[in-house]
């Protein structure tokens, strides 16, 4: 028995430390989505929502996952006049802050996919950041909102007076 204890709190102390590694980055991700592509396309976004309960900044380094070859960080940036997605190195979310991650900002880009995706699917995704921490998000396959067709009265929108 003596044996089994002492086993039992090395590996209990032989974890302490990755425990409290990990809840010493308090980052949050929340709302999670990832763009439904139209058929045939080969890349789409991951959007979400960053939360960062630290006192210090922390960076999103990279992003993986198994239904893209390629995983890039990006943002819009304008060049003379035109929007253009750029890659970056990190994304920044600073301390007791919140980045998030939307269409036509920063996101997550899944390239060269190697399956199409459904909407209502989960999409797993491994965020890793500048502390050395990961995490790994299920993020469901979802169209996008679009503005409701043209000639719809405030009612039909659902806006009241």
């Amino acid at each position: 028995m003596h044996h089994a204890l002492t086993r039992f709190g090395f590996l209990l102390a032989a974890s302490l430390p990755i425990a409290a590694f990990a809840a010493d980055t308090l980052l949050h991700i929340s709302a999670p989505y990832v763009r439904l592509a139209p058929p045939g396309a080969v890349a789409t976004g991951a959007f979400m929502r960053i939360v960062n309960d630290s006192d210090k900044d922390r960076q999103l380094l990279q992003a993986e996952s198994p239904v893209a070859r390629r995983v890039e960080l990006h943002s819009h940036v304008n060049d003379n006049g035109l929007m253009k997605m750029r890659e970056v190195a990190s994304i920044k979310i600073k301390a007791k802050g919140e980045t998030e991650l939307k269409p036509g900002s920063y996101h997550v880009m899944l390239i060269d996919m190697t399956q199409s995706l459904s909407e209502g699917e989960f999409v797993p995704i491994t965020l890793r950041f500048d502390d050395g921490s990961s995490q790994r998000i299920e993020a469901p396959v979802r169209k996008l909102q679009s503005a409701p067709p043209v000639g719809k009265t405030k009612e039909q929108e659902g806006i009241s007076h």
